[in-house]
C-alpha cells in the first residue's frame, strides 16, 4: 500500500505548512501529494507551486471539480503541469454537489450525473490521446458545441501542445454505488471520501468488476497522539461540516454515504443540528466510532495495529490528511 499526503484546500489564506509538508513527505518516500478545491483556492495553482519545490513525488488533484472547468480546460491544466513536473500528475475529478455547482459555479447540476461524468472523462482522454480532433456528440459536453444557441461555426480541434502522456492516470471521486461502479469502467482509480476497512461490504458490489491495477485511494486523517478522543475532534469537525453543511437537507451525498455505512439516524441528526445553526452540537453528535473507523488516530502502537486492516482490503494508496511531520514520519515507518 503506497502512501500519499492529502493537503486539502486553503481556508482564509495560504497554509504555510503545505510546501514543507510536501517536501517532508517526498523525503520520507511518500508516493504522492494531493490538493483540493471547494469555493476558494483552486486545485491546480497550489499543486504547481509544490511541483516547483519537489522533484519526485506524484502530484494529484483530489479533486478537481468538473463544474469549475470545461473538460478541455481541465485537460489543458493537466497536460501543462505534467510537462512542467516531468510526468508526475494524477488527475482526480469529481462532480461535487448541487449546492456548490449551482450556488458557486452558477451552472445546473446535471440531471444525469453518470452521463455527465462519462462524457467529461471521454473528452479529457481524447485531448490527452491527441489521436484526432476532439469530437463528441454528447448531452452535456458536446465538442464542437452543437446547442441551439450556438453559431454552428465551431471547429473540432486537437491540442497544439503534445501531451507528455496519453495514459496520464484519471481517478474519480464518487460516492454513490452506480458512480463507483462506473469509475471502475472509465477511470484508472477511485478516490473514496470515507473508507472504513471494517465495512468492506459497503463497496464490495461496486468494485466487483474493477480491473487489475485499478487504484483505490481513500483519504484518512492521521494523527499520532496520546488522547484518542482529543485526536478525533478534528475528524468529527470535518464530518460535521461535510455531513451537515456540504449539501441541501433534501440532497446531501455525504450524509447519504454515512447512512449507507450504518449511521443513518446519526447522519440525519447531524444534518438537522447543522442546518439549525447549532454547529458545535452537530460536531459533538458525530459518533466517535464512525470518526475512528475512517481515520488513524492515537498512539503509535494503536495506529500500527489498525493499519493492518487497511492493508488487507483493496486499498492501493492511503492518502493521509496529516497535520504534522511527526505523524507523517510515524506512518511512513509503520508502512515499511
Amino acid at each position: 500500500m503506497r502512501l500519499g499526503l492529502a493537503l486539502g484546500y486553503w481556508g482564509r489564506g495560504p497554509d504555510p505548512r503545505h510546501v514543507p509538508l510536501a517536501q517532508e513527505a517526498e523525503r520520507l518516500g511518500y508516493h504522492s501529494v494531493w490538493t483540493a478545491e471547494s469555493w476558494g483556492s483552486d486545485v491546480f495553482t497550489p499543486l504547481t507551486w509544490i511541483a516547483a519545490r519537489t522533484s519526485t513525488i506524484r502530484l494529484g488533484t483530489a479533486v478537481a471539480q468538473m463544474a469549475a472547468r470545461s473538460p478541455t480546460t481541465t485537460a489543458m491544466h493537466a497536460l501543462t503541469l505534467d510537462h512542467l513536473s516531468g510526468g508526475r500528475v494524477m488527475l482526480g475529478l469529481g462532480l461535487s454537489g448541487p449546492q456548490v455547482v449551482e450556488g458557486w459555479y452558477g451552472r445546473p447540476f446535471p440531471k444525469s450525473p453518470l452521463t455527465a461524468t462519462r462524457e467529461y472523462v471521454d473528452v479529457v482522454r481524447q485531448v490527452l490521446g491527441r489521436q484526432a480532433p476532439v469530437d463528441l456528440d454528447g448531452r452535456f459536453h458536446s465538442h464542437p458545441y452543437r446547442g441551439p444557441d450556438g453559431t454552428g461555426l465551431g471547429k473540432a480541434l486537437k491540442p497544439i501542445t503534445h501531451p507528455l502522456r496519453a495514459d496520464l492516470p484519471i481517478l474519480l471521486g464518487a460516492e454513490g454505488p452506480k458512480n463507483i461502479a462506473q469509475a471502475t469502467r472509465i477511470a484508472d482509480g477511485w478516490l473514496p471520501l470515507y473508507w472504513s476497512p471494517n465495512r468492506p461490504e459497503v463497496y464490495e458490489a461496486s468494485l466487483a468488476e474493477a480491473p487489475e491495477g485499478f487504484l483505490v485511494a481513500p483519504m484518512a486523517q492521521v494523527r499520532v497522539c496520546d488522547d484518542v478522543a482529543e485526536g478525533l475532534l478534528p475528524v468529527k469537525t470535518m464530518l460535521g461540516f461535510y455531513i451537515g453543511g456540504m449539501g441541501h437537507a433534501a440532497r446531501n451525498f455525504h450524509a447519504d454515504l454515512m447512512a449507507r455505512m450504518g449511521y443513518e439516524e446519526q447522519a440525519r441528526r447531524i444534518q438537522r443540528l447543522f442546518l439549525e445553526g447549532r454547529r458545535e452540537e452537530a460536531v459533538l453528535a458525530v459518533p466517535d466510532a464512525f470518526a475512528d473507523e475512517i481515520s488513524l488516530v492515537g498512539p503509535r502502537e494503536r495506529i500500527a495495529e489498525r493499519l493492518e486492516s487497511w492493508r488487507k482490503g483493496p486499498v492501493t494508496d492511503l492518502l493521509a490528511l496529516a497535520p504534522d511531520p511527526e505523524s507523517l514520519r510515524v506512518l511512513a515507518e509503520l508502512n515499511t
